[in-house]
């Protein structure tokens, strides 16, 4: 199978139909029969696969960069009496395990994305479902702001994975059916068990959709809704940022962007992703800023991080390690959060490069790798870059005369939260909070017996023994059971309070993970292999 790639532009698009109105703009779902990013299976219906997220999440971003003057997003369907038939049976049950759980995972991100696009860009959106949305479409529907349902007698939402497939929806439907939409809890029970949904009045009354409308007047619905849901949105000031593709070389197992390099080891299981710090001073004013544009450090860095990480995820499934290395200046990276962080009180455009930097910090803590962070002479662990550090699941600072050191930053304590809504310093140091406002207070530099002290490192090795540990570290964590390794890694990233977002993506791993190699979904038997076919599927009734 070819690599997966996540590059892609509106005029690349196959799948959907993106188009602008003023303040409005309107994402249209229209996926061809033919469209399927790899295998034989037909996109029947409006079901989607890897591909369509792909030119969601691009949709999303440009929305974000590309056009401030938006201040409601539509989505809905091009093809009649269909909105979207959810995740496409065929691919997933010919799919390999990893592959669905990682499909999976991506598509959650995609729809957090959406819903953080109201949340922090101001431009709500809304669910146009202008014909059926079964399984992952009514998921998509969920993450949207306000439902509408066209109101003709056979238009339904429905969770049909369940009692149809032997699995659970699996981009966190049933999470935000009882903690998005309040769905009571018997109400879910039945919704997520009647195969054919709920349509018409039953629909708004059990809080699945907010709104119904006759198909006569469903048009003229939407865009009171879009009209309603944009009035009294703030203005963003100024033209939009053009994403242009990254573009890196690659050399058999070793990518090169401008600021990321990753380095493949198949043999040791390993991957090296070094990102280098900036090389020039901080942009003056927020038109520098927006000068630089796409290639400002801030957002540069972080979008090939983010390639690097999805590159990592999809094409890479033997690798179990990931070594994380930074090179450059640690002033440098420093005097960047700083007026990134001082330009974004006022400035729409340094805002959005700040929560991307979070989003992209976001896919870090929720690969199923092992990340272990490497601070050597030469690197700059500082700030932004520093929560490598603080989202690896150890860290290693090699302790010696004139040696590398670590700095924090503004941005260190809240401006970059992780999917439990805090700061990567106060999840560290959870039994002390305390000792998150003492480290506010360490300006400067911070070498390795000193950052030990403060717990911002886990070991600090000395030069004699620094080859020796890093060695079996790597070594002896390459050898563990992968499946533990995820499930043990997944558990202990996010301590403290429980969100919507870590309950989705701790469901996801473990239970759609579990459920997804259970011989009553993907058995010979099982009622994902056999969707489609007269045969009945065979349980094992014993529960566990």
């Amino acid at each position: 199978m070819d690599p997966i790639r996540f590059d892609t532009s509106p005029d690349r698009y196959s799948r959907w139909k993106l188009t602008f109105d003023g303040p409005v703009a309107t994402l249209a779902m229209n996926v061809p029969e033919d469209g399927a990013l790899a295998g034989d299976y037909v996109l029947k219906l409006n079901s989607y696969d890897l591909g369509v997220d792909i030119e969601l999440a691009d949709s999303i971003q440009r929305i974000r960069f590309e056009h401030p003057e938006v201040k409601a997003l539509v989505v809905t369907s091009l093809k009649d009496g269909i909105f979207c038939s959810g995740a496409n049976i065929y691919m997933l049950g010919s799919s390999s395990h990893a592959f669905k759980v990682n499909f999976c995972k991506y598509t959650n991100e995609t729809r957090l994305y959406l819903e953080t696009l109201s949340a922090q860009t101001g431009v709500p959106s809304i669910a146009a479902l202008n014909g059926t949305a079964s399984g992952g479409g009514y998921e998509l529907a969920m993450a949207c702001d306000h439902i509408l349902l066209q109101d003709d007698g056979n238009t339904a939402v429905s969770l049909p994975e369940v009692p149809l497939l032997g699995v659970l929806p699996g981009t966190g439907g049933l999470t935000r059916l009882v903690d998005k939409r309040k769905v009571r809890r018997d109400l879910a029970d039945a919704f997520s068990t009647v195969a054919e949904g709920v349509r018409g009045k039953r629909a708004v009354q059990w809080r699945l959709v907010d709104e119904i409308a006759p198909r006569s007047k469903f048009d003229d619905a939407v865009k009171a809704a879009s009209t309603r849901l944009a009035q009294g949105r703030a203005e963003r000031e100024g033209p939009g940022v053009k994403l242009p593709p990254l573009e890196p070389t690659r050399d058999g197992d070793v990518t090169r962007y401008r600021h990321v390099t990753l380095a493949v080891d198949r043999k040791r299981r390993l991957a090296t992703l070094t990102v280098a710090g900036p090389t020039e001073a901080p942009p003056a004013d927020a038109s520098a800023l927006r000068i630089q544009g796409a290639d400002a450090w801030s957002l540069r860095a972080m979008r090939e991080l983010d390639a690097a990480l999805l590159d990592l995820r999809f094409n890479h499934l033997d690798i179990g390690v990931i070594a994380l290395k930074t090179s450059g200046e640690p002033a440098t990276v420093l005097a960047h959060d700083a007026r990134l962080l001082a330009l974004a009180e006022r400035d729409w455009f340094a805002r959005e490069v700040l929560w991307h930097m979070a989003r992209v910090l976001k896919r870090l803590d929720l690969s199923a790798r092992t990340a272990f962070a490497f601070i050597e002479p030469g690197s700059c662990f500082a700030g932004s870059l520093f929560e490598l550090a603080l989202a690896a699941d150890r860290s290693y600072m090699l302790d010696v005369s004139g040696g590398p050191t670590v700095a924090l930053s503004a941005l260190s304590f809240g401006a970059l939260p992780m999917s439990n809504g805090l700061s990567r310093l106060a999840t560290r140091f959870l039994a002390t909070p305390e000792h998150v406002d003492e480290l506010r207070g360490q300006e400067g530099p911070i070498a390795a017996d000193r950052a030990l002290e403060l717990g911002l490192v886990t070991y600090a090795p000395d030069d004699l023994d620094w080859d020796d540990e890093v060695r079996i570290a790597i070594e002896e964590r390459a050898a563990f059971s992968p499946d533990a390794l995820t499930g043990m890694e997944a558990s202990l990233r996010f301590a403290g309070p429980e969100t919507m977002e870590t309950k989705i993506f701790g469901r996801l791993s473990a239970w759609q993970n579990w459920i997804f190699q259970r011989p009553n979904a993907v058995g010979e038997k099982g009622a994902l292999t056999l969707y489609g076919s007269p045969e009945r599927p065979v349980f094992d009734y014993r529960r566990t």
